[in-house]
């Protein structure tokens, strides 16, 4: 549970950041999408570190947050192509963010509790 407030933390975070840049600012929807997920990877970082699995301590803060940007990088790519795809086709990113969403709500769990965060007996690794 604490995993889906972060994430939609993130979400409503980043769909109002991009809301004011793409239609507020006339942004292309490109570097609008960028700036929305640089602000909300980082809140959502901290929220998930901290809060959600934040009793996983078995990696050093470097490792987890060079884990949380490897994984994000990743997801980045396939997010920009599902989305960029979507409005190549006529649908609005306003509608891909939501497609997107749903698709990285799996994902990123999964992701995160078994390999960003791993849950271990308790005792950080040196």
């Amino acid at each position: 549970m604490k995993y889906l407030v972060g994430g939609s933390l993130y979400f409503w975070v980043s769909y109002g950041v991009f809301a004011i840049c793409y239609s507020g600012l006339h942004w292309k929807w490109f570097p609008a999408k960028l700036l929305s997920d640089t602000i909300g990877w980082t809140i959502n970082y901290f929220f998930q570190r901290f809060w959600a699995f934040g009793d996983h301590i078995s990696l050093g803060e470097m490792q987890h947050a060079a884990r949380y940007i490897s994984i994000e990088s990743i997801g980045l790519v396939l997010d920009y192509f599902l989305i960029g795809g979507l409005y190549a086709i006529g649908i609005t990113p306003y509608i891909g963010f939501f497609i997107s969403g749903v698709f990285f709500t799996f994902w990123s769990f999964l992701w995160y509790k078994y390999w960003v965060f791993p849950e271990t007996s308790g005792k950080a690794k040196t």
